[in-house]
């Protein structure tokens, strides 16, 4: 069997593998999707991961470390064939165990679905895709066992915020939160390093820094919207809700407090600043002169960033992604508008 990586597809987020699959359903290549619908124990990939696979063997993403790929991929061939699904597990009693990081002990089970009238319906695809494109939240059901899909349902109904296989294992709901946004505020040193390690995370990364001076396209990858304007000027634009967040690093009151006031009016999950905390009394201090009430600058955190004893701009950076990381997925499970919001 001859296996067709798509590297160009490495990086893509399980969204945008969705996009992608839709975008092949167009050219009218016949494919199926492969989902995790759970694990058990330490494993590479978490539920709701998923892998495109076409009938000519081209595939993108991934489903586990790499050795159950193959028989993913077999049962996805003979899905094409037949047009029905079928679920797979792979446990610690499997000679492929350690390879898929099961090791330790555990279990991973996958459902394969075809796109087709009988599994998923190239229309609903569409429609997934679509739901991706637009950074809304998803969510869809499918019989864990068939792998027909159902209808998209509300995602905001889904409490869970997560992809999920029913305790009788009978259905699976995948679930794909927006994808977190990162406002920077600053296009300053530190902001070279935390936007691409951000965009490596999953995040999309704007960056909002009047001085047009910094804003230089050969500072930052295509992947980084830059505006070269004042902050206010610019987040009016920007969907700023409960999958976005927002760190200021230019030290310079005039632009930080510029971008602080409509942020702390909206239900970011994470709110960070730059500087000692020496400058972030003086921070709160300007700030309740303009109103801002001591619950709304609880919010922030300040200084940005865990203690971890960083001292250059890759680590300032790491640190940060660090803080950003653990908040986006704390928010995964916390109410809808953070305290602080009056």
């Amino acid at each position: 069997m001859t296996v067709s990586l798509q590297t160009a597809y490495d990086k893509l987020s399980d969204r945008d593998l969705l996009r992608l699959a839709s975008s092949w359903c167009d050219e009218g290549r016949t494919l199926a999707l492969a989902f995790v619908m759970r694990i058990w124990g330490s494993a590479p990939r978490q539920p709701g991961a998923v892998m495109v696979i076409d009938s000519d063997m081209h595939l993108a993403g991934s489903v586990s470390g790499g050795c159950i790929e193959g028989a993913v991929i077999d049962a996805a061939l003979s899905s094409m064939e037949t047009g029905k699904g079928a679920q797979l597990k792979f446990g610690v009693a499997d000679e492929t165990a350690w390879s898929v990081g099961l090791s330790c002990g555990g279990e991973i089970i996958i459902l394969i679905t075809p796109i087709a009238d009988s599994g998923l319906p190239a229309t609903t695809l569409k429609q997934m895709a679509a739901a991706c494109g637009a950074r809304a939240p998803l969510q869809i059901a499918f019989d864990a066992q068939s792998g027909s899909a159902g209808t998209l349902a509300n995602a905001a109904s889904h409490k869970d915020k997560q992809s999920s296989l029913s305790e009788d294992g009978n259905a699976f709901t995948l679930y794909y939160p927006p994808p977190p946004h990162l406002i920077l505020i600053g296009a300053v040193h530190i902001s070279q390093h935390l936007a691409q390690m951000a965009a490596q995370c999953g995040f999309e990364v704007s960056i909002i820094d009047p001085r047009g001076i910094f804003t230089g396209d050969a500072r930052f990858s295509e992947a980084v919207r830059l505006y070269t304007s004042w902050p206010s000027e610019v987040l009016g634009s920007l969907s700023l809700d409960s999958a976005t967040a927002m760190v200021t690093l230019t030290h310079d009151p005039k632009i930080d407090d510029d971008a602080l006031l409509p942020a702390l009016a909206a239900p970011l999950f994470y709110l960070a600043c730059l500087g000692s905390k020496r400058t972030h009394a003086k921070r709160q201090k300007r700030l309740a002169e303009k109103g801002v009430t001591a619950s709304q600058f609880a919010r922030i955190s300040g200084p940005a960033g865990l203690d971890i004893g960083a001292k250059s701009p890759a680590e300032i950076a790491a640190s940060i992604l660090a803080e950003l990381i653990a908040a986006w997925r704390a928010s995964l499970h916390a109410p809808e508008t953070p305290k602080g919001i009056e």
